[in-house]
């Protein structure tokens, strides 16, 4: 069985009060069922954290995953300490935002982590995860093929 971990980042644990227009109205307990439900072949592990040394903690301390998709969320913009420990991570890795960060303010245009992930969606909310973890379970066949 494959092993998929879902990492969230600053403020994702207060979807459904946050902006519905930039995030949706799903709460991030919905959107970790519709993943689970989508892909139920898959054992996922799910993470969020307020706190930038906890996420990057939990990142050096993944092993025998197949992939992670990850929303690094406003440290993104800045944070190259995480940036660092998601690259360390040995696994296909997907980078999601919900809302379209090139859309909205210009100090979100910035995202540290696009050029290092396998995979990258922005701004189709609840989607952005969904076709992300297509897209990894795509790449990873692939990858099994050669």
């Amino acid at each position: 069985m494959l092993k998929g971990v879902i990492v969230n980042g600053p403020n994702l644990n207060m979807l459904g009060k946050r902006n519905k227009d930039h995030y949706g109205s799903l709460t991030l307990a919905d959107i970790n069922h519709l993943i689970t439900e989508a892909y139920p072949a898959i054992q996922f592990s799910f993470y969020q954290s307020n706190h930038e040394g906890q996420l990057i903690d939990f990142l050096q301390g993944l092993e025998g995953i197949d992939f992670i998709v990850m929303n690094p969320g406003g440290l993104a913009h800045y944070s190259v300490a995480l940036r660092d420990a998601f690259e360390l991570v040995h696994a296909k890795k997907a980078i999601v935002h919900l809302s379209d960060i090139e859309q909205r303010e210009s100090f979100r245009h910035i995202d540290l982590f696009k050029e290092i992930s396998d995979v990258y969606y922005k701004g189709l909310k609840a989607y952005s995860y969904i076709f992300a973890i297509k897209e990894l379970l795509e790449k990873h066949l692939q990858s099994s093929n050669v």
